[in-house]
Parts: C-alpha cells; sequence; structure tokens
C-alpha cells in the first residue's frame, strides 16, 4: 500500500526548484560516502551504524540529534519505496507531488548527494487549500514527515473524486473517530505546550531551536511527543491513545520508552510517559497499575458558541 510523504528540499525549499528541474528529491545530513551497499531494512540496524559515524563528525550534537539525522536519511534513502507519494513545499506556498520511481542513487559532491527519482505531476497543492490539519503535518519541522493518514484529502486535492471515509488497517485501532480527533488533539497540544500543565516542567525537545520533539521517529514507529524535563534530566514520552485498546497503547509507550533509554538517554538522564486519552477504563488502570513510571493524563473537548 502507497505512502505519503512531506519532504523538505533543503533548509527553507533552498532545492525546491533544483529538484523540480532534476526530477528528483534528496537529503545530505553530512553523511559523505555511498549508501547503496548501507540501507538494511530495517531503521534501527542503519542508525546503529552510522549514529556513532555522525556523532564523531558532530560532537557537540546530542543523541537526539543523531538519531533524528541518520533516521532522516534512511527513510528518504530507504524507507521511502517506489510507488510512494511525495509532497514538497516550493518555499512559496504551493506543493510539488509526484510519485517515486527509483531506488537510492548517490551523486556525490552535489546538492542532496543521496536522491531518488521522482516523476512530479503536472498539478501541485496550494497550502491554502489544505484542511488545517494537512497543513500542521506538512508544516512540521524536520526534513520528512509521513502524512499517510491525510491520504484521501491529497487525493481530493489532486483531483480524485472519492470521498473522504476514515478507514484504518491498524488492528489496535478500536475507534476511527477518535483516532481522527486525537491526532487534531496532538497538533493542539504542541501548539500550546507551553500554556498546559506538561509545560510548566517540560520542553518540546529542540536541536539547534528547531522543534524536532513531535513524531520523532523510533525503530517501532514514531513518538507522539518527545520532550525534556527543564532541569536536563528526564526525557518524557508522551502517547495519546488514537482509539487504540488501551492495554494496546500501554505496551506501545513502553516500547517507545525503551527506545529512548537504550538509544537517546545520556547515562544521566531517566524516561518517563504519559498517555493522554478522552478517558480511562478497567484494562488502562490495571495496565498502569504495576507501572511506575507512566501516568495517565485526560483531555476534556469543549465547545461554545456565543452570540455576536
Amino acid at each position: 500500500m502507497k505512502k505519503y510523504y512531506r519532504i523538505m528540499l533543503g533548509a527553507k525549499s533552498i532545492y525546491a526548484e533544483q529538484c523540480l528541474k532534476g526530477s528528483f528529491i534528496g537529503a545530505d545530513f553530512d553523511v559523505n560516502q555511498d549508501l547503496t551497499n548501507e540501507l538494511p531494512i530495517y531503521w534501527r540496524d542503519f542508525n546503529k551504524k552510522f549514529r556513532p559515524i555522525w556523532l564523531k563528525d558532530h560532537p557537540d550534537r546530542s543523541k537526539v540529534a543523531a538519531g533524528l539525522a541518520c533516521g532522516m536519511l534512511w527513510t528518504i534513502s530507504k524507507g521511502v519505496s517506489k510507488g510512494d507519494i511525495v509532497l514538497c513545499p516550493d518555499g512559496l506556498g504551493n506543493y510539488f507531488v509526484g510519485d517515486v520511481v527509483s531506488d537510492y542513487l548517490y551523486y556525490p559532491n552535489e546538492i542532496l548527494q543521496h536522491r531518488r527519482d521522482v516523476k512530479w505531476y503536472s498539478t501541485s497543492i496550494e497550502r491554502t487549500s489544505m484542511s488545517k490539519a494537512l497543513q500542521n503535518s506538512t508544516g512540521s519541522i524536520g526534513t520528512v514527515s509521513e502524512i499517510s493518514q491525510y491520504a484521501n484529502e491529497i487525493e481530493m486535492l489532486l483531483g480524485s473524486s472519492r470521498p473522504q471515509v476514515l478507514t484504518t488497517t491498524d488492528s489496535t485501532i478500536e475507534d476511527p473517530l477518535v483516532f481522527a480527533l486525537e491526532k487534531h488533539l496532538e497538533e493542539f497540544l504542541v501548539q500550546n505546550w507551553k500554556n498546559s500543565e506538561l509545560g510548566k516542567h517540560y520542553d518540546i525537545y529542540e536541536e539547534e531551536g528547531e522543534l524536532v520533539g513531535q513524531q520523532y521517529q523510533s525503530d517501532t514507529g514514531p513518538l507522539d511527543v518527545l520532550a525534556i524535563s527543564k532541569d536536563q534530566k528526564t526525557l518524557l514520552v508522551v502517547e495519546l491513545k488514537k482509539g487504540r485498546a488501551s492495554d494496546s497503547v500501554v505496551g506501545q509507550i513502553q516500547r517507545y520508552m525503551g527506545y529512548v533509554k537504550e538509544e537517546l538517554a545520556e547515562p544521566n538522564q531517566n524516561v518517563k510517559g504519559i498517555i493522554i486519552a478522552l478517558e480511562d477504563d478497567i484494562r488502562i488502570r490495571r495496565a498502569l497499575a504495576v507501572t511506575s513510571n507512566i501516568d495517565f493524563y485526560r483531555y476534556e473537548v469543549k465547545f461554545k458558541l456565543f452570540k455576536g
């Protein structure tokens, strides 16, 4: 099944025009070698080898930054499959759209040296025509973000007449409507983080002034939010339930926390987790009763009308 990705073509889309003319997407991340025989099936195997190399070349950077750089490089070089759809901002409010049509290609000493060929469509998408949720997802910080959950909307913007239907192939999701709602709430939480209860004690993880803690990629899927305590001693994994079965989401956040502990945390840092959902139930209470480092928060949605 094809996936959909937002790909940044250089900082602030500086290489967008060249990529459009040359029919390619690409990345750099200061990894100056041919990766043709260095792209394993699993993202974690690539990171295990290249993260120490990247950190050696960037001794002033953190493990989080290294994981982000290597993960995005692998995604562009290997994770994105032929036939997948990419949306690339041109820096002027529009998105080029195209099909990925090649495997990994290496162009040393050129811009975005780690490349994939793309067949661009004649139709582009204006940012103003997107829903607010899609605007937020395509405007997220980072080189790569998967936006497959908006496949129906993207196809409609490209001219398809297919209606938008809330469906999912994830067997752990019990309620697609709640899944969609909580995806929007993730964007709201990030945008209003500093005014939330969590914002009093934690900051969403940043690297060089850029927010990288939303949808931070791990080897078992993206973390909704990765944050760090204001004293820098605790890494926090925040996961919205997103309509999933309660026992499933507990296992999910534990996997993410295990990844953060093993791969990202410095020796003096510990790892905690928070699950946010509309309501709890007996299964989530039972699961969390034997877990000391995961807290549960409920959210509340309010809607008011005021006569003008």
